[in-house]
């Protein structure tokens, strides 16, 4: 150990010599406690940095490495970062008010105060730091949590030694030191995203009935079933994904290619950031981290490449409780009487009193009484609803990431999640160089069997588990207990052996639907209902992506270039199924005129032209792609799935079906009608290119924007925000985001094109503001660097010490 550490230590100082470097000034004596602002006496790194702002970081152990990724990403983002420490800190209300809306970055709540009573909750109850205190590999190992303390001491070592220039928080008094409790706690966050995170405003708005309160009207079952499929539905998320991993099988070299295009939100604290870290000897990996955490969330090494997919595994479940009819804040278990926990928190809000509240907590989770607008859940005199979450307990994921980065092969991927079973809520693709591939929906999810839920499911949860998998248990039955798998590193969840699994296709692929057809010619089966369905239909980005990459698979001698033109094919798959059939039935409206939804008669004529002359793409150059995107927006928010094509879906044929547009149905002319009414309206031309309506601004300059949205099932998806006013679509929510092209081409040193595309840095003064977002614009790629002697050779090289 001793001889590897002197070795470390002299790589790190001989690339540090080889060219010159900027030192920074030293931080005062760092405080005792670990859980206080960390200083980081002793600890640096050096950063160089090439095309783009991307910086490689180098480093000796994973404290300094830790040093080095907090004091690049504060260079990046500090306003963004310092925004999300208020959230999990609980002092949103404090500095902008209760009442206004966060990002959603971290959570589903639609106050601050509401976030704030969350988060406080969490700080007050010293839920992070027992976790961090759980041995591994229940919990996090000795080198994350080295990680965590070594990123915490260089953000703020950076804040120390610069001045912020970013207009979002220049200046501000709430940009402050953090803590390793901080850093560890945004961690949390994530975590719970799809399960405490989602039923944040339900936590804090719990509160046992009083006496003589009127009881809501419950829902009828199909609203019900309908608010649990909406509030687990990818069409409506912001985040998703497209990745596939082809094998040997179908590549020019019988090495393995990955392609990996997340689609994250393009604003707030789920953005990725690039960069490479490197330990000598023991860690050289390369990709994208969401912001405030120490890994490589998604990327690749010299082995093996990886990316992630949101998977259709359900991260929560409900309790029904059945409560002590003479105490709303005690249940019933077994015959036996429990009292629920009673928390206070205290929020301090700006311009006001503060504001305490009080939280309830059983056994099984917090009370809620919602998740979301769609899903009440009300606590009445006898009965109440508890959330169980799992990834409440789960602070792995750093540990699962850092398998991924030192794995050599897709088998030692599998034996990373295997060990530490840290990933909250999505797949994972992978490929490597001696031409495997990989497909798992290995997730962190409650023990749901489909047989628990037979047995325990309560009237609700007939409902829900079959239409959504969000199972309801009768919470006042012992036998109703998650239990154990005995491969399961926690109680209450699967063990690996239940996952769903792929190895070594010809492609692997996901886009947000279930595991069923990671490939088409070998689905998956036979997994739980809480991990997705089999045998239903596919969304129209699954069935565009299928169709592509399986011929791709088929056509064989694959590429990395071959990676890059599907990425950005902007082929929108609606548009090949349904736009000849809406262009033919158009031109035979009579007299050329359709009726709006106000009543309307519009002229209708040349939308048919249009329609019929349109290439099927959303390139920015594309005409007509403006037009059906807009009248098939509307379509689809009007007909039902199952009314809007002639010939229904068939488990037996589930790419190709459902097909051929039903234009009889009589919101089809509607739909036209207003979208050429509405395009009109705004002065926009029915023929106008795409690009001109679609854009990003930054800072004077519009950016053209190709690709599409979930509906028409682009591949390189991007969901716009729509303004008539300002010219059509002007920026985009949330959409394609770090992209990565890997391959190998018989040497050690991995091929790869990368881009992000919203840029390196949210400052609009720095130049990494949107010069990658020009390169999205123009389909043009980053040759990324990771072997040394790339790096070397960057005409942009830049190197910086950094220490404390």
């Amino acid at each position: 150990m001793r001889i590897r550490l002197r070795q470390r230590r002299h790589t790190v100082a001989g690339i540090a010599l080889l060219t010159a470097l900027t030192t920074t000034a030293a931080l005062p004596p760092a405080a005792a406690d670990r859980h206080e602002h960390p200083r980081g006496d002793g600890l640096s790194a050096t950063i160089r940095y090439t095309e783009y702002g991307i910086p490689h970081i180098l480093a000796e152990d994973y404290a300094n490495l830790g040093f080095g990724t907090g004091w690049a990403q504060a260079a990046d983002q500090v306003c963004t970062l310092a925004d999300g420490f208020l959230t999990v800190r609980g002092e949103r209300s404090r500095w902008f008010g209760p009442d206004a809306a966060p990002d959603g970055s971290l959570s589903s709540a639609t106050t601050n105060l509401a976030g704030d009573l969350y988060f406080r909750g969490v700080r007050d109850t010293h839920t992070v730091e027992k976790l961090l205190a759980t041995p591994a590999p229940a919990g996090p190992s000795r080198d994350v949590k080295d990680a965590m303390r070594g990123w915490a001491a260089g953000y703020n070592a950076w804040l120390k030694q610069n001045r912020i220039t970013d207009p979002a928080c220049k200046g501000a008094e709430w940009v402050k030191p953090v803590t390793t409790l901080d850093v560890a706690a945004r961690g949390f966050a994530i975590s719970v995203l799809g399960g405490q995170g989602r039923g944040v405003d339900g936590i804090a708005a719990a509160q046992p009935p009083t006496a003589g309160a009127r009881e809501q009207a419950s829902p009828s079952r199909d609203e019900i079933a309908h608010a649990a499929r909406e509030l687990f539905s990818q069409e409506d998320s912001d985040m998703g994904s497209n990745a596939v991993a082809f094998s040997g099988a179908t590549t020019a070299n019988g090495r393995g290619l990955l392609l990996g295009n997340p689609h994250y939100p393009w604003q707030g604290g789920r953005r990725f950031w690039q960069s490479q870290q490197t330990i000598p000897g023991e860690l050289d990996v390369m990709g994208g981290s969401l912001l405030g955490t120490t890994t490589i969330s998604i990327g690749h090494n010299s082995r093996i490449a990886w990316s992630h997919t949101v998977a259709t595994g359900v991260t929560l479940n409900l309790h029904r409780l059945t409560l002590d009819p003479s105490d709303p804040t005690a249940y019933v278990v077994d015959g036996r009487r429990e009292k629920m926990t009673k928390r206070t928190v205290t929020v301090p809000v700006r311009g006001g009193a503060d504001v305490t509240r009080t939280q309830w907590w059983t056994r099984y989770g917090p009370v809620v009484t919602s998740l979301g607008a769609q899903l009440p859940l009300p606590w009445t005199a006898g009965t109440a609803y508890a959330l169980n979450d799992p990834n409440a307990v789960n602070m792995r994921a750093s540990d699962t990431a850092l398998g991924f980065s030192k794995a050599r092969s897709t088998d030692e991927v599998l034996r990373a999640l295997r060990r530490t079973q840290g990933i909250p809520w999505v797949n994972t693709i992978a490929a490597d160089s001696r031409g495997h591939s990989l497909f798992t929906q290995s997730q962190v999810l409650p023990r749901i069997t489909d047989d628990l839920a037979a047995r325990c499911s309560t009237p609700l949860g007939k409902v829900t588990y079959p239409a959504s998998g969000v199972a309801v248990l009768d919470g006042s039955r012992g036998d109703c207990a998650l239990g154990r798998d005995k491969d399961a590193v926690q109680p209450g969840i699967f063990g690996p052996a239940r996952m769903p699994v792929l190895k070594d296709a010809p492609y692997a692929e996901n886009s947000n639907d279930s595991a069923w057809l990671a490939n088409a010619d070998r689905p998956l089966t036979g997994y739980e209902r809480i991990f997705g369905t089999v045998g239903t239909p596919r969304s129209m980005r699954t069935r565009g992506a299928v169709e592509d990459v399986s011929a791709m698979a088929d056509k064989g001698g694959l590429k990395v270039a071959d990676l890059q033109k599907q990425q950005f094919a902007d082929r929108a798959p609606a548009g090949d199924l349904a736009a000849a059939d809406a262009a033919k039935t158009c031109a035979d409206l009579p007299g050329g005129t359709a009726t709006g939804s106000d009543g309307t008669a519009v002229e209708v004529g040349q939308a048919c032209r249009v329609l019929a002359g349109w290439d099927r793409t959303m390139s920015t150059g594309s005409r007509g792609a403006l037009l059906f995107d807009r009248f098939w927006r509307k379509l689809t928010a009007t007909v039902p799935a199952d009314k809007l094509w002639k010939v229904p879906f068939s488990a037996a044929d589930p790419v190709r079906t459902p097909h051929t547009l039903d234009t009889r149905q009589p919101g089809f002319a509607t739909a036209l009608a207003d979208a050429v009414a509405e395009l009109r309206g705004a002065g926009i031309p029915l023929d106008g290119k795409l690009g001109a309506n679609q854009f990003v601004v930054r800072g004077d300059k519009r950016i053209p924007v190709h690709g599409g949205t979930e509906s028409l099932g682009v591949w390189n998806k991007v969901e716009p925000a729509w303004d008539p006013k300002g010219g059509g679509y002007t920026e985009v929510v949330h959409g394609s985001s770090y992209i990565q092209a890997v391959g190998w081409d018989g040497g050690s040193c991995p091929v790869a094109r990368t881009l992000l595309t919203y840029s390196q840095s949210s400052n609009p003064d720095s130049p990494r503001y949107n010069d990658q977002t020009h390169l999205y614009s123009q389909r043009k790629w980053v040759t990324e660097r990771f072997c040394e002697k790339d790096i070397r050779r960057s005409p942009a090289l830049k190197v910086v010490r950094v220490r404390g």
